[in-house]
């Protein structure tokens, strides 16, 4: 695989990622414990080691231990999840996804919100998208 296109993920490693993704930055201890049935710290370390090898995590040392990092800012893999999302959920069709977000929570969108959506979809209009 490329470096902008990482391997693909188990659910394991997906979870692992997404921990490191919400805390920024994270130890294997740190993983371990924000981990649903966690398995041992052996494991999750080697887990780690896989991602970093995929080319999704980085790490830096902190004295004996290991601080885990994602290579790819939060912004563009959110961007590419959607992008996997709106393909495997939604057949592609921006306006179901779009429609499916809103349903999330009904009512859930300010004056402001809605305006700042409005301005996007006529500035996508604008470009040819």
């Amino acid at each position: 695989m490329s470096p902008t296109e990482p391997e693909p993920l188990s659910r394991r490693e997906r979870e692992l990622l997404d921990i490191v993704y919400a805390r920024g930055r994270a130890t294997a201890s740190e993983v371990r414990a924000d981990m649903a049935e966690a398995p041992s710290y052996s494991t999750v370390r080697a887990l780690l080691r896989v991602l970093v090898d995929k080319g999704h995590l980085r790490y830096r040392s902190d004295g004996v231990r290991h601080v885990y990092s994602p290579t790819r800012s939060r912004s563009s893999a959110g961007k590419r999840a959607l992008e996997r999302a709106l393909e495997t959920f939604f057949g592609g069709d921006v306006r179901e996804a779009v429609a499916a977000l809103l349903e999330v929570d009904p009512g859930g969108l300010s004056d402001a919100d809605r305006a700042r959506l409005l301005a996007a979809i006529d500035k996508a209009r604008k470009e040819g998208r």
